[in-house]
Order: structure tokens, then C-alpha cells, then sequence
């Protein structure tokens, strides 16, 4: 395949979404389900904001086009079965899942791994690839994509993340902790290139050619820009330094084999989370959030809140397998079992508590947030709709990649 043509969709027949947490402006009722969703369509482009700046505290932006009234919202019908759930952890469930766009996305997936950036050529990490279910988890998180472009442009940016913590961070893939800072600032350097004489940009290049992580990530990152603005990009690779930032944090720590502090393990994971993923959802779906709109700290901590929710939900579905893996690790419950001197059965239940509050403190910014402005609703509805989505994913791969309890 070749890299898509900006402003160009291979797009489905558009239909409805809704956001589980927040006022849903834009999109009408759903149910989770089969087909339950595809496309929505996106807002019609938003000028530029004028040239005299408003007070700092203001979230001011060009209103889009009068939305048409639209019913009120209905509950999402009853997930999925195969979906199993932590008892007590608080999360509305996802607006779409669609297996059979889940399964074209993971198809085209395969076939750029493949074909375009040779991304773990051994079968038995090929099948690893198709089992991580990217494609599901980028239907679930999206429902207002624009089309199947934008999907890809996620899923492959996603998969370049994985392959990224597997190849430098991981052991099973040859990374270790001492290593780990030096191979990050080359990683960044797929995404934010260097600029350099002839002569070294030449070793450069050939040095990103020879991986196949850094490959992915440079591959990804040009569909991106394909669909994005300069500003969107850029946004993305300031999350990503942020993302290595936390990579190195958590590397610190497991080289000495030190448990952080509960306080220090969640500012830790305000970097190491899953928030370059949320940032792309104006992308994803067709639009923009000005960069303005965007620095607003009222935003931010929407973005932070949702971010870090929906890592701290890996952590609790992935405590037994981090478990079972026999290395020094550490997640929420642990750093909590380690302070507060408890079970890790107790702590499990404590690290609930915490991911519950911190989901409540979201619905509560986001409902303040989506009152002041529809494009900043808009964004703020795609937040709340890939944690619900991201749950959801977990949720399915109980029994296989994650479980419900210590």
C-alpha cells in the first residue's frame, strides 16, 4: 500500500456514534454490536482563530456549522459476552464493536508489517501480531472515524509504539534498562527527524532503516501526516517524547530493582500511559481541536484524567501475567501492596478505588468542558470514547492476554 493522499478517504457508509460519558453533541444513539457503527461524518473545517489573543483563561474558538437538534441519547445495549469484567471497576461500556472492520483493519496491518516495513518477520511473532487485535481495539476506541484510512493510521502508529517498548524496553526482544535511554532518542528521531549535513543524514537514514521498530515507527508517522495537520503531528511527537520519558523513569527503577512510592508510580504514569493513542482522536475523526484549544489546562487535565484511567485499567488486567512472567515488575497494586505493607488482594481492590476516581474526576471535567464549545465537546467525547473502547478490549482478552484478579 502506499501512503494516502491527504484529504482522501476510503471511507464506509457514515452513520451515527454517541460518547458514553459526556453530552453527546454530535452523534446520535448506538448499541454496542456487530455493524453497530461505521464512519461518522466529520465537521466541516474550522477557520483559523482571529489574530487578537482572548484573556488566557477563555476557551474561545470559530464556532462550527449549527448542529442539527438531535434525539436524546439512549443507553449502549449489553456488551458483548465474550467480555469479561473486573468486578467493581467503573467504566460505561464502548459505543461500537465491529468485528468485521476489526478484522480488515488487522489485515491491512499485517500485510504494511509485512510487506512495507518487515516488523517481526519470525511466524510465531507474525501470529503475536494478529493475536494483539489492533484492529479491534482502534474500532472500539474510535467509533467517529472517518473512514478506514484514519483507522490505519492509528492502528499502524499503535503497533510502532508496541514494537518500540518490545524491541528497546523489553527482554524477550533483546532491550535492557541501561540500554534503554540511547535507543528511545533514535526512536524519536523516526517520528522527529534529524537535520544534519548530507553525510550523516545519509547514516541516519540507514540507521532507521535497520531495524525494524524504527522502520515501523517512520512508516507510521508518514501515513499520520498524511492526514493530519503540521500542528496535530507535532502534538503527537511531544506526547511520544513524553511517552519515553516514562520508559526511562520505569527503566531507572527496574535496573535497581526499586519500588517506587504510590505518589511517584502515578506521576511516573502521567508519561508512560496511553496518551499519545488519545491525542489522536480529532485526528482519527476527520477534524481539528486548535493547538490553542488544546494548551488549555482545563483540556489538558481531561486528556491527563482519561490517559491515565485507562492505563491504570492495564495494569489491573495485566497484574497476572506480569506476575506469571517472573521478572521484577511494578504496577499499581504492587506499589500499593509495597506501601501500605497489604495483600496483593487488597491492593488490587485499592488500585480500583483509585482508577474509579480518577474516571469520576474525568466525567466531571468533561461535562464542564463539553458546555463551553462543540468542537472542544467533540474532542473531549473522543476521549471518553476511547477509555470506554479500551476497556472494552481488555475486557475481551480476559482468558487469554489478561485476567479479572491477581
Amino acid at each position: 500500500m502506499k501512503a494516502p493522499t491527504p484529504g482522501t478517504t476510503d471511507a464506509l457508509p457514515a452513520a451515527a456514534g454517541s460518547s458514553p460519558l459526556v453530552a453527546r453533541l454530535l452523534y446520535g444513539p448506538t448499541g454496542i454490536g456487530t455493524h453497530s457503527l461505521r464512519f461518522a461524518p466529520a465537521l466541516q473545517p474550522v477557520p483559523a482563530p482571529p489574530a487578537v489573543p482572548e484573556p488566557p483563561h477563555a476557551l474561545h474558538a470559530p464556532q462550527p456549522p449549527e448542529l442539527p437538534e438531535l434525539p436524546e441519547p439512549q443507553a449502549p445495549s449489553t456488551p458483548s459476552s465474550s467480555s469479561q469484567r473486573i468486578e467493581g471497576l467503573y467504566c460505561p461500556p464502548a459505543v461500537r464493536d465491529d468485528r468485521a472492520l476489526a478484522d480488515e483493519v488487522n489485515a491491512r496491518l499485517v500485510e504494511w508489517a509485512e510487506k512495507e516495513v518487515g516488523l517481526y518477520p519470525e511466524t510465531e511473532l507474525r501470529d503475536a501480531l494478529v493475536g494483539f487485535d489492533a484492529g479491534r481495539s482502534v474500532v472500539l476506541c474510535h467509533p467517529d472515524a472517518a473512514g478506514i484510512d484514519h483507522l490505519m493510521a492509528a492502528a499502524r502508529l499503535l503497533i510502532g509504539e508496541n514494537a518500540v517498548d518490545d524491541y528497546f524496553c523489553e527482554a524477550e526482544y533483546g532491550g535492557t534498562a541501561d540500554r534503554r535511554g540511547a535507543a528511545l532518542a533514535v526512536a524519536q528521531s523516526a517520528i522527529d527527524p534529524a537535520h544534519n549535513i548530507p553525510r550523516y543524514e545519509a547514516d541516519w537514514r540507514a540507521g532507521l532503516d535497520s531495524h525494524p521498530a524504527l522502520r515501523s515507527m517512520r512508516s507510521a508517522m508518514d501515513y499520520f501526516e498524511a492526514l493530519a495537520t503540521p500542528a496535530q503531528a507535532h502534538r503527537f511527537r511531544h506526547d511520544i517524547a513524553n511517552l519515553y520519558l516514562g520508559y526511562n523513569a520505569e527503566g531507572d527503577c527496574i535496573s535497581r530493582e526499586r519500588t517506587p512510592t504510590v505518589w511517584e508510580y502515578l506521576v511516573q504514569r502521567q508519561f508512560n500511559n496511553f496518551r499519545p493513542c488519545l491525542t489522536l482522536t480529532d485526528s482519527v475523526g476527520g477534524y481539528e481541536l486548535p493547538a490553542h484549544l488544546f494548551a488549555d489546562p482545563r483540556v489538558q487535565r481531561a486528556v491527563t484524567l482519561s490517559s491515565n484511567a485507562s492505563t491504570i485499567c492495564n495494569d489491573l488486567y495485566s497484574l497476572r501475567k506480569e506476575q506469571a512472567s517472573g521478572r521484577f515488575h511494578y504496577s499499581l497494586p504492587t506499589v500499593i501492596a509495597a506501601e501500605e505493607d497489604c495483600s496483593i488482594e487488597d491492593a488490587f481492590q485499592k488500585a480500583i478505588e483509585v482508577h474509579n476516581d480518577i474516571v469520576h474526576l474525568f466525567e466531571e471535567q468533561a461535562a464542564e468542558l463539553s458546555a463551553t464549545n462543540p468542537l472542544v465537546a467533540r474532542f473531549v467525547a473522543g476521549l471518553a470514547n476511547w477509555m470506554s473502547g479500551n476497556h472494552e478490549w481488555h475486557a475481551g482478552n480476559v482468558g487469554t492476554r489478561y485476567a479479572t484478579s491477581p
